[in-house]
């Protein structure tokens, strides 16, 4: 008798590339683009020049694009990006679901980093880095130009990290909170130059005052700090966190996704708002009145810094728990006074209300700190936050944060330009 030939099953239904495309809703050259990422699998058709596509990949795909793009906010094309970390609603903000506020008020920043990244809380937990790190990151940033600002020493300190540490490549969560856990002391570290002494002890507030104020640091200007590194861990997808996405989604390590977010945050509309905040608070210090300073700002066209945020209504809940720690430190009155000033007379003109830029440039003037402090402060927290992102980054598909360009330019093919 001879024996039963096994069942093949039912045949595997295949797509010609205008059907894939058309079912994807994409151009046909996409397909093909889906199948360079790994995506799609194709097939060459025997004898012809094209290919086919199991129409099961095709269906799973269209389906997970969908859903993606079915988390758009809605408001006009902005992009939305799934994550479990931020969420900001009604003027409060939360990390992992857990009030923010009240995190950075009972919690280190450390703490609070340790929450973000992990979901789980540390008591007591410490950043250290090793010399090494720290030798090579302070050595790359004193190379630079004198007048160089903080924020550049943070760039080039993160690039001297990553070349000292041989498994920056390593991408799974274990390596890449190790890599967290060590590059933030050493940017704080590398913010002055190697000829000075720093000792890499205590907690990251104590040794980033030391790198900021000439003053002794007294228990309630630490804890402004500390709370003040916790409040910006993260913010959801600013500008910065963005390009650290977009790095993490090309699978860049950690250190070149944190460069990327440094890369951006020097903007006068994002980290840099603060430092132009503290010439304001100290130029109306100097004049004793805001009104004046204000009229100058508003005929210059500028907008006054401190003022407003597109995600709050009302006061940004960062400022409001960091002006009610400020109010319990004397030396910081007439500071607090000319940013209340600040707000009355702006006021007048529109109704903003105080955001955190305000309120760290208060801190910052009233603490003997360069206009570049808040600036500084806004770097090192958010590089936790950085952090985060690249972690959720690394678990999505690659290259997904490449959107379609809109083409406006001339209808091709144009001729050669004449030389």
């Amino acid at each position: 008798m001879r024996d039963q030939e096994p069942d093949p099953g039912p045949a595997v239904r295949r797509l010609t590339t205008q059907e894939a495309a058309e079912l994807l809703g994409v151009k046909p050259e996409t397909v093909y683009a889906y199948v360079s990422r790994g995506h799609l699998s194709s097939r060459r058709v025997p004898g012809g020049r094209g290919s086919t596509f199991d129409a099961q990949e095709v269906e799973t795909l269209a389906r997970r694009n969908k859903r993606e793009g079915a988390g758009g906010s809605g408001s006009g094309g902005e992009l939305s990006v799934r994550t479990r970390l931020t969420f900001i609603d009604t003027d409060r903000y939360y990390f992992r679901g857990v009030d923010a506020t009240q995190l950075a008020a009972r919690h280190s920043y450390e703490e609070v980093a340790e929450w973000l990244w992990t979901g789980r809380l540390r008591r007591g937990v410490t950043f250290t880095a090793p010399e090494a790190s720290v030798a090579a990151a302070r050595s790359a940033a004193d190379g630079l130009p004198e007048h160089a600002g903080p924020t550049d020493r943070l760039r080039v300190a993160a690039i001297a990290a990553a070349a000292t540490d041989p498994l920056r490549f390593d991408l799974s969560e274990e390596a890449v909170l190790g890599t967290a856990r060590t590059l933030i002391p050493t940017l704080v570290a590398a913010l002055t130059p190697a000829r000075y002494a720093y000792r890499d002890e205590g907690s990251l507030a104590l040794r980033l005052w030391g790198q900021l104020s000439a003053r002794s640091a007294d228990e309630a200007a630490l804890r402004v700090l500390d709370t003040a590194l916790a409040l910006l861990v993260d913010h959801d997808l600013a500008a910065s966190t963005l390009a650290v996405r977009v790095a993490a989604s090309a699978r860049a390590h950690a250190y070149a996704a944190v460069s990327a977010g440094l890369g951006v945050i020097e903007g006068p509309l994002h980290g840099a708002a603060s430092g132009l905040a503290h010439k304001l608070i100290m130029e109306v210090l100097d004049r004793g009145d805001a009104g004046p300073v204000i009229a100058e700002e508003l005929r210059a066209g500028r907008r006054i810094p401190g003022l407003g945020h597109r995600l709050y209504a009302g006061e940004d809940p960062r400022a409001r728990v960091l002006f009610e720690l400020l109010e319990e430190i004397p030396r910081s009155a007439p500071a607090l006074a000319a940013a209340r000033d600040i707000v009355a007379t702006a006021a007048r003109h529109t109704p903003l209300h105080a955001n955190v830029d305000l309120a760290l440039a208060v801190f910052t003037a009233s603490s003997a700190m360069p206009a570049t402090a808040g600036e500084t402060i806004f770097a090192v927290a958010r590089t936790a936050g950085w952090i985060a992102h690249a972690l959720e980054e690394y678990g999505e598909r690659p290259l997904r944060m490449r959107p379609s360009g809109h083409y406006t330019g001339p209808k091709p093919p144009q001729p050669l330009p004449e030389s």
